[in-house]
């Protein structure tokens, strides 16, 4: 949705509206750390392999979100938010 709204509302350019919304997962992420952290019992073991990977990941996209054009960006997005969708409501 954070994407969707950079682009038609704000009128952001869609390489930027991307990388905007994936720098902005950042600071959420620390503070659902903190807030879960309060109320429950975390299995750092999980985190940790869960914090490398998003690592790698970060890397990965943000060195491909460089190279594939603004058509090819829509289509893939699109299709990850079709399977998103499809797993909620399954």
């Amino acid at each position: 949705m954070l994407v969707f709204c950079l682009e038609r509302f704000l009128k952001m350019e869609e390489h930027k509206a991307h990388s905007t919304a994936i720098a902005i997962m950042l600071p959420l992420s620390l503070v659902s750390i903190f807030i879960y952290s309060k109320g429950m019992q975390i299995d750092i073991s999980h985190i940790i392999y869960i914090c490398i990977g998003g690592v790698i990941g970060g890397i990965v996209g943000a060195t491909c979100l460089k190279k594939i054009s603004s058509l090819w960006l829509h289509r893939i997005f699109g299709f990850v938010m079709l399977i998103c969708s499809w797993r909620i409501i399954l």
